[in-house]
């Protein structure tokens, strides 16, 4: 009875799976659960809800038998301004004509997210979970390309601001998560768990035609005069699916203190088919690794501090971490350095956005007064894009690094309870020289709100 129950929650919240656009830490959400994010991501330590699970397996087992569900309207705002061009798409140059600042459509996203807890005999507990993040979001709007009839080769000069190619240029990521956690009490004060990580992915990326020439499958046919890469763009949405581990451990180490600890492994997805022209080897987007620790210090009966750290490990992933500049070993790249084919989009060493890992600190606050709780918090990060590495990135333009959050709770009749958070990350940019014309600078922005409501029953 207990799968089938875990089967019909997982088939619900598949189904109210929306598209969603994060870019918070990296592409990692800033905390999983409206109370964690009302904390900034912190309270690993600390466990009081069934979706705390997800964030660490071993909190299954310290928190009440509940269902927890959240829905949450998730606003980016994303934009970039790209300078005027001297090349004007001559000399092979590949110029994007801006005027001022253009901005991202596609601003409001709900996100769902459900969890039920259970115990499973006397010192064992199962914990299901669902929840949603992508990441790899952009929408501009944009015309068609026009050529400049003085340049050497067809050099595109857009004449609509947001497009590398025809038309609307833009990705979107979407990924589900579901877990399962099982976790064990060890001691009076020492629990661990684990759970399998079953992820589902959908990606679609349209408006980059002017990259055909730089793809593996053009470059490997160049002297036949290439062959078209029919996987690069604009097929719709692709799905991939893959399967890893997350593992933690929770340490009461007094009244007053708790510690904790969770992993979660690389998660191999199936390639992106229809994308393989695009992302590096083959069309692979795997889930990057992350780790987090946490400790708790209740310092008075009513207030809790949390002080949380997590590392994002983004540049052991092919098609986030490799740079952008691989492309210039690509042998249809006019550039004087030695050429390589699988340096090309789509090859193992292929393109990517050049996102570095990432370490994130992350300061939260629980004030409980009677059947209100009071949450807050703030986290600090150095955001993985770097300078040189914009142009790709307007793409997706993951530029945020600090998170300032608040948030409640409110206890009702038979162990109920509602709550809020509410979410600001403030503007932050990159500015960089644009890798294909470099009398071209180009500097990316964005600032983020989320406010998202919880109930447990």
């Amino acid at each position: 009875m207990k799968t089938n129950l875990a089967f019909r929650m997982s088939a619900m919240a598949l189904a109210f799976a929306t598209p969603m656009a994060f870019a918070t830490n990296g592409y990692f959400t800033h905390g999983v659960g409206s109370h964690n994010k009302a904390q900034a991501g912190a309270g690993l330590a600390s466990p009081s809800q069934a979706i705390d699970a997800a964030n660490n397996p071993a909190s299954a087992i310290l928190v009440d038998d509940q269902t927890n569900a959240s829905l949450s309207i998730f606003s980016p705002r994303r934009s970039y301004t790209a300078s005027a061009s001297m090349a004007q798409g001559n000399g092979g140059a590949f110029s994007i004509m801006t005027q001022g600042e253009l901005d991202s459509g596609s601003e409001y996203f709900p996100l769902p997210a459900i969890s039920k807890k259970w115990m499973w005999g006397d010192d064992s507990a199962l914990a299901f979970s669902f929840y949603g993040r992508g990441g790899m979001n952009s929408d501009w709007k944009g015309g068609a390309a026009a050529f400049d009839p003085d340049g050497p080769g067809p050099a595109p000069v857009m004449t609509m601001p947001g497009t590398f190619g025809m038309g609307d240029t833009g990705v979107d990521l979407m990924q589900a998560f579901v877990e399962l956690a099982w976790a064990k009490k060890v001691s009076d004060t020492f629990a661990i768990g684990v759970a399998p990580v079953v992820v589902i992915q959908a990606f679609e990326a349209k408006g980059l035609e002017a990259f055909t020439g730089y793809t593996k499958t053009f470059a490997a046919n160049a002297a036949q005069g290439g062959a078209p890469a029919n996987s690069l763009t604009g097929n719709g949405h692709d799905m991939s699916t893959g399967i890893g581990f997350k593992f933690g451990a929770n340490w009461q180490v007094s009244d007053s203190v708790s510690l904790a600890f969770a992993h979660q492994t690389e998660i191999g997805m199936s390639e992106f088919d229809d994308y393989s022209d695009l992302f590096a080897e083959g069309g692979a987007f795997d889930i990057p690794s992350s780790t987090r620790v946490g400790v708790s210090f209740q310092a008075t009966p009513a207030l809790t501090i949390h002080l949380d750290g997590e590392s994002i490990g983004y540049s052991d992933i092919g098609s986030v971490g490799n740079s952008g500049l691989n492309i210039y070993a690509c042998p249809t790249a006019a550039i004087p350095v030695p050429k390589d084919l699988e340096s090309c989009l789509g090859g193992n060493n292929g393109a990517g956005f050049g996102w570095d890992d990432m370490s994130v600190v992350k300061l939260g606050f629980t004030y409980n007064a009677g059947d209100t709780t009071y949450r807050a918090g703030f986290s600090k990060g150095d955001q993985p894009i770097q300078p040189s590495e914009v142009l790709f990135n307007i793409l997706a333009p993951g530029v945020i690094e600090q998170h300032i959050s608040f948030g409640m709770g409110k206890k009702l009749s038979n162990d109920r309870e509602w709550g809020f958070s509410l979410m600001h990350a403030p503007e932050k940019s990159v500015k960089g020289g644009s890798m294909f014309d470099p009398t071209q600078t180009i500097e990316l922005k964005m600032h983020q709100f989320e406010l998202e409501f919880y109930y447990t029953w």
